[in-house]
């Protein structure tokens, strides 16, 4: 028997016009909105524990992780926003290990939400997420967190989505929140990747490209040769690549994520085709003024809201506050003409433990072998002088200029990547003196009471002694 395929046409559905996201109206309200409504609204970054519930294998080495938060809240985020997630790489009695995930889920179905991680062979979380995080996992987290995002309400909802590798993480984010709306868009999602069967969450946009007329996705392979039936596209980025899939580009918003060198060259190609900077967004931490002023903008309005929403959103909301970008700036020590230049501190040398005398009390012993932060060399002018311990260094700094850099300088060697709070990775012990520290979200309340701080946003209000 044969069968007889007939298409069928079908119109294109009536639409409002533009895009507005579900709290939109409620957080413009004059009224008191309802709680139900409040919890739904992304208004502060949180601290909560939240559990595993899925584990999905993705294309291009990714896994996607579904959680539910333990308090039974939603998580209300905006699309393209991360979550800080503490992995106890370590074990339970160490320290956790701080990383930041972007959000790949839909804040429209803010229930259960997920991250979707790349596993790094040599990396030090992601093998460790890959190979331990199952359903029933308990991880604490804070978030939302970032100011890459799609707007609260668009009228014109005319985007350029470009992502390359892991990068597509917080694309797809928007790509499910975009699909799942009414209301008129455009959109072209461009995605690179390094191989043809690597390109992540291919059949989900394969089938709302289908079904959604206002979503176009195009692939293309990088620098790699086509492989034998790849009908994508072939090569890097460029100005005409880009006028190929959106040649109204110029009038677009654009979002773009992945690796560094990949976004410095998207800037530059945007520019040629005509693309104003207010209209690009990138997933830097160190990003355009803009971005980290709307970053500030939403910190503030979160403290100022932060106790009366926790309260009715969850006990466990405390306080407030890493998309994965791809690639970090890790510090690296200075250079001139001769190569390295040399850290200065005390020497490496091996010290022989003592036995304690047998009248002497044990924490007696542990200062007398501390060491004299008085016998330091001291470097560099200012009005108030830190005292690195590890180091074996005294560094003078004035009080408007930021503790990181000045320590970096005279060879401390304090691992920083965002250098701007975000991403907690410089965080030291500050074992006596005061700081004004200003930061977007890398460091935990409880970490702070236990007297860390993060050097790459803080400021020395008194001398300091810090062990680094």
């Amino acid at each position: 028997m044969t069968e007889l395929l007939i298409e069928t046409v079908i119109e294109e559905p009536q639409r409002i016009r533009g895009l507005e996201m579900p709290w939109n109206r409620v957080m413009g309200s004059t009224e008191a909105p309802a709680r139900a409504a409040r919890a739904l609204g992304p208004w502060h970054p949180q601290e909560f524990m939240a559990e595993c519930v899925e584990t999905v294998p993705e294309a291009g080495g990714l896994m996607t992780f579904v959680f539910r938060r333990c308090d039974g809240a939603p998580l209300a985020f905006r699309a393209g926003q991360y979550v800080n997630v503490a992995f106890p790489v370590n074990g339970d009695d160490q320290d956790p290990v701080d990383r930041s995930y972007s959000l790949s889920s839909s804040p429209t179905q803010p229930w259960t939400f997920s991250i979707s991680v790349k596993r790094d062979a040599t990396g030090l979380v992601s093998p460790w997420v890959h190979e331990n995080v199952k359903p029933g996992t308990v991880l604490e987290m804070l978030g939302p967190v970032g100011a890459f995002h799609l707007p609260d309400a668009d009228r014109r909802a005319r985007y350029l989505l470009l992502a390359a590798g892991a990068g597509i993480t917080p694309i797809m984010s928007m790509v499910r929140t975009i699909h799942s709306l009414p209301g008129h868009a455009d959109v072209v999602v461009l995605y690179h990747g390094a191989e043809a069967g690597g390109f992540a969450f291919h059949q989900e946009l394969a089938y709302i490209a289908s079904v959604d007329s206002r979503v176009k996705v195009f692939y293309s392979l990088g620098d790699r040769s086509r492989p034998d039936g790849w009908q994508g596209l072939s090569g890097r980025l460029t100005a005409a690549m880009l006028d190929e899939v959106a040649p109204d580009a110029n009038g677009r918003q654009v979002y773009a994520c992945g690796p560094e060198g990949y976004l410095n060259s998207a800037t530059e190609l945007l520019k040629k085709v005509g693309v104003d900077d207010t209209s690009i967004y990138m997933e830097f931490f160190s990003g355009d003024r803009k971005t980290l002023l709307e970053y500030q903008a939403e910190i503030a309005l979160a403290s100022d809201i932060a106790e009366e929403i926790a309260e009715e959103i969850a006990d466990s909301a405390e306080d407030y506050f890493e998309s994965q970008p791809s690639a970090f700036g890790l510090y690296e020590p200075g250079y001139d003409a001769e190569g390295t230049l040399p850290a200065t501190g005390l020497p490496l040398e091996t010290v022989e433990p003592e036995a304690p005398s047998s009248g002497s009390a044990p924490d007696a012993a542990a200062d007398a072998g501390s060491p004299d932060a008085s016998s330091f060399e001291t470097v560099g002018t200012g009005s108030l002088t830190m005292s690195f311990m590890r180091t074996g260094i005294n560094v003078r700094i004035d009080p408007t200029e930021h503790i990181l850099g000045a320590a970096q300088r005279a060879g401390v060697r304090i691992g920083a990547n965002c250098q701007e709070g975000m991403c907690g990775s410089c965080k030291v012990v500050k074992l006596s003196g005061e700081v004004d520290m200003n930061h977007q979200g890398g460091i935990r309340k409880r970490e702070i009471d236990a007297g860390k701080f993060l050097p790459c946003c803080s400021t020395a209000q008194t001398d300091l002694v810090i062990d680094a």
